[in-house]
């Protein structure tokens, strides 16, 4: 029977908790859980989640480890349980920049570590994920990692080394589509329209503007110019765009986000 553990209980992590526990991999595994929060494992008992009284608990126990708490918080977590690890032990990672060689600092080189970057959605179980592990993981391991985090969402490999560009395209990609559909919604309240119908029609335009993407085969430029009619309104639309320079904005944004991750990590 494989043990999982979780540190940490916030947002990302009940995410994970609640779409494992409801996952066919759950069957296989025993789950318990530890949060710094007392009151919040006083919530877990009472949903019948086996709950521990601190991460040594949990390192002593589980064979796979979500860290699932704030990155400013990791190393004092680490330190804490460093003694309680095995050889066998694997920790994935949910901290943003936070590297494999950032945790085995301090739990040792031999550690084997695997690197997820989740993002919000995770808690409706239509998340997208980025996931990477370094050469200790074996195949075996990794493949229960994937499943854990598949049984949330959407997710691809990528390599351990772009873990923090890809935070802007997954993980805080999501809020910056929320202030585009705000400034949307806003100018339809400017025009008499009811904000919270012009923000039901931005959502699920932008629902199906998803879909065309992942099913329809086409490219994003295909799509383009699929909605595009020569001399119409969305070409007008997408020239403002062009010329206030967007696509120099959104490189600039990620750019951002990409060096304070490192600056989270160092």
């Amino acid at each position: 029977m494989t043990t999982l553990g979780f540190i940490g209980a916030g947002n990302m992590g009940m995410a994970l908790i609640k779409g494992f526990s409801a996952s066919k991999a759950a069957q296989e595994a025993r789950l318990h859980i530890y949060d710094a929060d007392l009151n919040k494992r006083d919530e877990l008992r009472k949903s019948n989640f086996s709950v521990f009284e601190s991460g040594s608990e949990i390192a002593k126990t589980c064979k796979y480890i979500v860290l699932a708490c704030k990155p400013q918080q990791i190393s004092e977590l680490l330190q804490t349980i460093k003694d309680d690890l095995t050889a066998g032990t694997v920790l994935i990672s949910l901290c943003a920049g936070i590297s494999a060689e950032f945790i085995r600092r301090y739990t040792g080189e031999n550690t084997k570590v695997i690197l997820v970057m989740p993002n919000m959605p995770m808690l409706l179980g239509l998340g997208s994920s980025a996931i990477a592990c370094d050469e200790a993981v074996s195949g075996e391991e990794f493949a229960f990692a994937r499943s854990l985090i598949e049984s949330c969402g959407a997710f691809e490999i990528i390599p351990l080394d772009k873990m923090n560009e890809i935070i802007c395209i997954n993980a805080s990609s999501p809020a910056f589509i929320y202030l585009f559909a705000k400034y949307f919604a806003d100018y339809a309240a400017g025009q008499g329209i009811n904000e919270k119908a012009a923000l039901n029609l931005f959502s699920h335009a932008l629902i199906g503007a998803a879909k065309m993407m992942t099913d329809s085969g086409l490219g994003v430029n295909e799509l383009i110019e699929q909605v595009s009619s020569k001399g119409g309104t969305t070409l007008a639309g997408l020239d403002e765009f062009y010329s206030g320079g967007l696509e120099k904005l959104v490189k600039s944004a990620c750019e951002a986000c990409t060096k304070r991750a490192y600056e989270l990590g160092e």
